[in-house]
């Protein structure tokens, strides 16, 4: 059963990358450098804490264990529909302060009646150590290995989430327009190449965000952002 679970969640990102890839432009594709990445995801990061319709992001963050950060998931569908992207993932260490991030890729596909695009901002408040731990284990499935609840948007929403019964919570800004079934079961996946082009060495998630190995001044303005929330 593992092994098929294995070969299904590659399968994925093999859809994945040569499906999403094959209608990006040249200047999304770019978005895979790991320090244009960090910037992107400063700018999101950003977005999202200074709107008002996203005070329950900020009140979550503030109990969070960790984020993601993703600062451009794109999704497109004609029957078949393909989602991904990639991010960051932060953990807040013992002390309070936020370590450095690691890079992950978050993709997912669905077939049904569906057609259109779709670019959003998207960060999940990790309220769980269990959320922390799946995510770096790696190739982690999204409402089977931890639970997922779609954070609600607008003021005074903070309520709906104060029971804190999920592992994580989502919070997407949208661009563009998508009609047809939600995307369910989006697997996680660690993106070693890019903890190497940004550390300089073949850093693995668990020796960045777990062991506390590496560090880069070029993500401290993010770690100010979380930390000032």
């Amino acid at each position: 059963m593992i092994g098929t679970m294995n070969i299904l969640r590659r399968l994925l990102f093999i859809l994945l990358a040569f499906g999403l890839l094959a209608f990006q432009p040249t200047a999304v594709r770019a978005e895979n450098d790991a320090k244009e990445l960090v910037i992107k995801s400063e700018i999101t990061l950003s977005n999202l804490l200074s709107d008002p319709d996203y005070h329950t992001l900020q009140t979550l963050l503030k109990d969070a264990k960790g984020a993601l950060i993703f600062p451009s998931l794109l999704k497109a569908g004609f029957f078949f529909g393909a989602e991904g992207g990639s991010g960051l993932l932060f953990a807040r260490n013992s002390d309070g302060t936020w370590g450095y991030p690691a890079f992950f890729t978050l993709g997912a596909v669905s077939f049904g009646l569906q057609f259109g695009g779709q670019d959003s901002e998207t960060i999940f408040a990790i309220m769980t150590d269990r959320g922390i731990d799946s995510i770096i284990d790696q190739e982690v499935k999204l409402g089977a290995d931890v639970s997922v609840a779609v954070g609600p948007v607008g003021i005074g929403a903070e309520a709906a989430t104060t029971a804190q019964l999920a592992d994580m919570y989502s919070f997407s800004r949208a661009r563009g327009a998508y009609a047809g079934a939600s995307f369910e079961g989006a697997v996680i996946h660690g993106r070693d190449g890019l903890n190497e082009e940004f550390y300089g060495s073949r850093a693995t998630a668990t020796e960045i965000v777990v062991q506390k190995k590496y560090s880069s001044a070029e993500a401290d303005k993010l770690r100010a952002l979380l930390a000032g929330n």
